[in-house]
């Protein structure tokens, strides 16, 4: 009985392993890169590649807000933007996004958003517009490799 108990335990865990691996880390991307460039081919519905594509837009529309409040040195329109592509912004999104996203996808995402709070806070702290592009600059690098590593394919149903 014992050796029963034990054997079902390790089949059980080898399973919660595997499903981990799937559900957090690796998430629901094709095996096979994009020929064409290599990125990696994420998997996702139509309303799980709206809710991604809508985020990058807040994104742009949050860096074009900045870059211009930024070059009129208006802080108070830097703060706002910023702030609107934190991680408040990251609420909301369907429910199966969180196991077919890889997490580096996550990770990036994440951080991208903590970058957007990081640089609303400076800007109200410090005030200081070359400061505040100086941070827009460093989180762009996530934009770039996000786009640089990733590409969005419908599932088929």
């Amino acid at each position: 009985m014992c050796k029963l108990s034990w054997s079902i335990s390790f089949v059980l865990l080898i399973a919660l392993i595997a499903m981990s691996y799937k559900f957090i880390y690796s998430g629901s991307v094709s095996p096979i890169r994009d020929n064409r460039d290599g990125r990696q081919v994420l998997i996702l519905n139509t309303v799980e590649r709206d809710f991604v594509l809508a985020e990058m837009r807040l994104f742009l529309s949050s860096v074009q807000a900045i870059t211009e409040g930024v070059s009129n040195e208006d802080m108070p329109q830097v703060i706002k933007a910023a702030g609107k592509a934190g991680a408040q912004a990251a609420q909301g999104g369907p429910s199966s996004l969180a196991g077919k996203l890889p997490l580096t996808f996550k990770k990036l995402g994440r951080d991208t958003h903590k970058k957007f709070d990081t640089l609303a806070l400076d800007a109200k702290q410090l005030g200081d517009p070359q400061h505040s592009l100086q941070q827009l600059s460093e989180l762009m690098n996530n934009c770039i490799a996000c786009h640089s590593t990733y590409k969005i394919n419908i599932e088929l149903e």
